[in-house]
């Protein structure tokens, strides 16, 4: 028997009636997010699953932090610490799914060769604070990790190399990565030189910052073993620099008369020896100069002009090569002037 319309009507209704419920689900499930526009989230550690509900909800990631607690609930939802960024209008299920599969955004930091303390600060600015960066950089325990108790800062201290962080992480964290990657792949090296590994350290610290080519750090680290053995100051511009911003004094520019003249621990113008701690990130190539410092004559070396050093034996040589220099300087400040 054929039904009436006013019943077949009456059956389309209830089955429309009874999907609303699951068409709704489903909508609030896939359906586009509130976000208008791309946001990060963090996920700090001992976040629980209902703080990081509310905390989506609350910055307009989502719209029910309830029905993500009863998925979360569901799916045994285990949070990992991290730094999410979501896309506008992301749905309740993009959320949850680059949740469930931690898909942590990360920023890619790099630390080089021949970085000093404020470099690596503003580096890290975005992750550590400058105040808990400076406590953090005296601090015993990081050089005790780093493999040199009684070290006095971190400088040279952290491996030269491009770290993944996440500003989830803790600011003592990020630090104790960079230790940790100089424990793991630079301590060993400086094992086995002609002198102890922390004085190699320094040592090769300072022919970093005197010369990048390769083939002159030998070179400049037998000119500077020389004058240790022979008890002479090393005389080491870069040093100089160092302490002027030790000092405070912040400007990066050549070293001043006043700079060679500073009285200063660090200034190695001013005192003899090796300077308390190193003054920069060494080379793996500078490390080697320092371990095995190239036998000879030489005491002296000056800049060429262009790109390279001259190195002499005695300061009446130095004093030819340091005219060589000036000459230069001066030709090519003429041609520059056209």
């Amino acid at each position: 028997m054929a039904r009436s319309p006013i019943s077949l009507r009456l059956s389309v209704a209830i089955l429309v009636l009874a999907a609303l419920p699951v068409l709704g689900g489903w909508w609030a499930w896939k359906g586009q997010g509130p976000l208008q526009q791309e946001a990060t989230v963090l996920v700090k550690k001992g976040t629980s699953i209902n703080q990081m509900a509310d905390q989506l909800e609350r910055e307009g990631v989502i719209r029910s932090a309830s029905l993500f607690k009863l998925w979360a609930r569901a799916r045994k939802l285990q949070l990992i610490r991290g730094e999410y960024t979501f896309s506008s209008q992301a749905s309740l299920s993009d959320v949850a799914g680059k949740l469930r599969r931690a898909e942590i955004h990360y920023t890619t930091v790099s630390i080089p060769e021949g970085a000093h303390a404020w470099s690596v600060q503003k580096r890290l600015k975005d992750f550590v604070p400058e105040e808990v960066f400076w406590t953090l950089w005296k601090s015993p325990r990081l050089a005790r990790t780093a493999g040199f108790e009684g070290a006095e800062s971190l400088e040279g201290l952290t491996a030269p190399a491009t770290y993944k962080l996440h500003h989830a992480m803790e600011p003592e964290e990020v630090m104790l990565m960079l230790v940790e990657a100089f424990r793991d792949q630079v301590r060993p090296k400086l094992e086995g030189g002609v002198l102890p590994p922390y004085e190699t350290l320094i040592l090769a610290s300072l022919v970093e910052k005197e010369t990048k080519l390769a083939e002159e750090q030998p070179k400049v680290a037998g000119v500077y073993k020389k004058r240790l053995d022979l008890g002479m100051r090393l005389q080491c511009d870069p040093t100089s620099l160092y302490a002027r911003w030790i000092s405070g004094d912040l400007r990066f520019t050549a070293p001043l008369v006043a700079d060679i003249r500073r009285s200063h621990r660090f200034n190695t113008y001013a005192v003899a020896g090796l300077p308390p701690t190193p003054i920069a990130i060494p080379s793996p190539t500078a490390i080697e100069a320092a371990k095995a410092p190239l036998a000879g004559k030489d005491l002296y070396f000056v800049a060429t002009g262009k790109g390279g050093h001259s190195f002499a034996p005695s300061l009446k040589d130095h004093n030819k090569n340091v005219g060589v220099y000036r000459k230069e300087i001066a030709r090519q400040k003429k041609v520059a002037r056209g």
